[in-house]
This record gives structure tokens, C-alpha cells and sequence, in this order.
């Protein structure tokens, strides 16, 4: 899965940007501004973070169904995990 974090504690603010930071063309490790919050590429996590980081307590985990993105909040942070062509070929594969 692709990782691209969105440091901000707004979700005001993250709702604002959370299409335009999904449409642009992050390469690894590339970092850009938007509307005043700082947007980077994360690279890839395995499945087992999303895993691990949603039975934390402080971490808030929402799903953007339509797209297949998942969202995790904590801290001051927002990343976004979106799943590779890998990824959703082996979900399909385990249906």
C-alpha cells in the first residue's frame, strides 16, 4: 500500500485538501505544500501496519469505500493508505 502522510490535527482542513492530495503525482519520498499543510509520499507499508496501527487507541481509522482508500488518524498526522494493483489483486484473489 501506498502511504502518503498529511501533517495536520484539522480534519477541517484535511477534508479540504484530501482530494487534491489524492490526485497529485507524489514520487517517493517527495514532499509538497497545499493550502498551508505539508503533504508527503511515505512510500509503501505492508498490510500488517494497517493491521497494527488499527487496534491502537489513539489512532482513528476511516475508509473511503467508493475509492478503497483507508485513512488513519493520530498525533498530528493523517496518512493516507492506498492500496497498489498488488494489493487489490490478492484481496480479490483471497474473496
Amino acid at each position: 500500500m501506498k502511504c502518503i502522510s498529511v501533517y495536520t490535527d484539522n480534519f477541517e482542513l484535511f477534508s479540504d485538501v484530501f482530494e487534491k492530495v489524492i490526485a497529485i503525482d507524489l514520487q517517493e519520498n517527495d514532499e509538497r505544500e497545499l493550502e498551508g499543510v505539508t503533504v508527503s509520499d511515505s512510500g509503501e507499508v505492508p498490510k500488517h501496519y494497517l493491521e497494527r496501527m488499527s487496534v491502537k487507541p489513539e489512532v482513528v481509522v476511516m475508509r473511503d469505500r467508493d475509492k478503497g482508500i483507508t485513512i488513519l488518524q493520530h498525533g498530528k498526522v493523517f496518512e493516507i493508505l492506498i492500496p497498489s494493483e498488488a494489493d487489490e489483486m490478492e484481496s480479490e484473489a483471497s474473496v
